[in-house]
């Protein structure tokens, strides 16, 4: 070096350190931060990707949260619907022993209805107070409305519905009929039977889903003695009768493959000798109440002797292009945008084809929960709580709990029907357990499982984040020792970068 103006060497040794020390700045940052990632500058496409990981992040635990907060929300439901439960088990005990009328004086069948009132006011009180933040749970709140419903749908349950949109319509096609299990008994005459033989007694069995009855009929019994006979027992067979001209039409009390119809004859009584057309006739596949007078079964045949069976038919259908499932007259539907349940009425199950106009329309209701991150229709799950007051207990073909009160139709004092009394609170016990199990079901497989799914979510998220954008301790560290050394290093040589040219001197001697 013999130039002194410009230290070439010094310039580089600078530089060096410089870019020494702006490493060393950099590691002592990301190590006092615990952050690879402070600012754009640091990895760019990195921060991007680390921004929109912690917006997840955001969003899935704020999901969790819902799902935490909705499972609090049906908790509070549910020991609601517990208690109600456990009265109307109550007052299925009460109505049991007021049906034992000649064991009670009048004054324990009003004792029993003093506490059949306060059942039921108890039940009103309860669905009216059981509530979450002050929203109502088990009045209706969180029912769906409907409206547009067409005469031939009944009993409607809304169970669950997401849609765009302001209403959603229910579309419905019945594909096949309800039928009921049917026979028709012909006697060959409008007139009584006439055995061949006097003393003789034409017996037959009837059967139906409740049971079977064994009837004796002798000569000059008309087809009408008869259907009031089986219709006597009908209550604990499930067939009941219509005398129809020249014989007896039988059919299962309720529609649908659970109820059947079977008859068997025990002693035909020689009736074919003098009643020739004596037979027992099958009904055409789709209509219970018409005879198929190519089917027919003479009472003296083998079969007949053996038993006869017929089974009942359940509607089938579609909902909104999903394939229903149908039970006696009831179709239902359960998917995750659309669970529904209605009943039709015996001219709708047995007329094929579309509902006109659609069964009724959905116009909102129901409780939303948004259980997924991102905000749409797909995230969010939608649970109806229809009112579980007295009023609504019941079915709109047997009554409702509130006419079991004092003065309406089926109190117990007056000695009324305690048997459809009986069959209400059987179903509003039904319609109490179902709604119990379908939240039950909503806790354990919907809630949580999402936070469990959730959680792993943010977990995976959080670790994926936190490569991205955290320091890495180990490597960082090495770094800073590594640019400490460089820096202690760049400054030595930059010290002898810049005496360097002191050695021009001995030139000028």
């Amino acid at each position: 070096m013999s130039r002194i103006n410009t230290n070439v060497s010094s310039l580089t040794a600078q530089r060096v350190l410089g870019q020494n020390n702006q490493s060393l700045g950099t590691s002592l940052e990301r190590l006092s931060t615990g952050l690879r990632i402070s600012r754009g500058k640091d990895d760019p496409a990195g921060l991007i990707a680390s921004e929109n990981l912690r917006s997840e992040k955001a969003a899935i635990g704020a999901a969790i949260s819902n799902s935490q907060r909705a499972d609090q929300v049906v908790n509070i439901a549910e020991g609601g619907l517990q208690e109600i439960s456990s009265l109307l088990t109550e007052l299925q005990g009460l109505l049991t022993t007021s049906a034992n009328g000649a064991g009670l004086a009048e004054s324990e069948k009003e004792a029993n209805q003093l506490q059949i009132d306060s059942i039921l006011q108890t039940i009103d009180r309860v669905a009216g107070a059981t509530s979450f933040q002050g929203t109502k749970l088990l009045n209706g709140n969180f029912d769906y409305q409907v409206n547009a419903v067409n005469a031939g749908v009944t009993d409607i349950e809304v169970r669950g519905a997401k849609f765009n949109g302001e209403t959603q319509v229910v579309d419905t096609i019945v594909t096949a009929s309800a039928q009921k299990a049917g026979y028709f008994l012909s006697i060959g005459t409008t007139g009584g039977i006439d055995l061949s033989e006097s003393g003789n007694q034409f017996t037959f069995e009837i059967s139906g889903s409740l049971g079977n009855r064994e009837l004796q009929f002798d000569s000059g019994a008309t087809v009408v003695n008869m259907a009031a006979a089986i219709n006597a027992v009908s209550d604990v067979t499930g067939v009941e009768a219509t005398a129809s001209g020249t014989g007896i039409m039988l059919s299962s009390t309720e529609f649908g493959s659970n109820e059947f119809v079977g008859v068997k004859i025990i002693d035909d009584a020689s009736i074919m000798t003098v009643q020739t057309g004596a037979a027992i006739v099958d009904m055409t596949a789709d209509d219970f109440n018409t005879p198929d007078s190519t089917s027919t079964t003479a009472f003296n045949a083998a079969a007949a002797s053996n038993g006869l069976r017929d089974e009942g038919q359940d509607i089938a259908g579609t909902i909104n292009g999903l394939l229903a499932t149908g039970r006696g007259k009831t179709l239902s539907v359960n998917s995750d945008f659309l669970d529904v349940k209605f009943s039709t009425t015996d001219s709708a199950a047995q007329t094929l084809g579309a509902i006109s106009g659609g069964a009724f329309t959905i116009t909102g209701g129901g409780a939303d929960f948004q259980l997924a991150a991102d905000v749409n229709i797909a995230g969010k799950v939608s649970i109806g709580i229809s009112d579980i007051s007295s009023r609504k207990l019941g079915t709109s073909s047997l009554g409702f709990l509130d006419d079991l009160a004092s003065g309406k139709a089926f109190n117990v004092v007056d000695g009324n029907d305690i048997d459809t009394a009986q069959d209400i609170v059987s179903a509003a016990i039904d319609k109490v357990s179902s709604t119990r199990g379908r939240l039950g079901a909503f806790q354990k497989n919907v809630v949580g499982a999402t936070i469990r799914s959730l959680g792993v979510a943010l977990e995976n998220t959080t670790a994926a984040e936190s490569v991205i954008r955290d320091t890495d301790f180990a490597a960082e560290t090495a770094s800073l020792t590594r640019s400490q050394i460089l820096v202690q290093a760049s400054t030595n040589i930059l010290s002898i970068a810049n005496s360097q040219p002191q050695q021009v001197l001995a030139l000028l001697g």
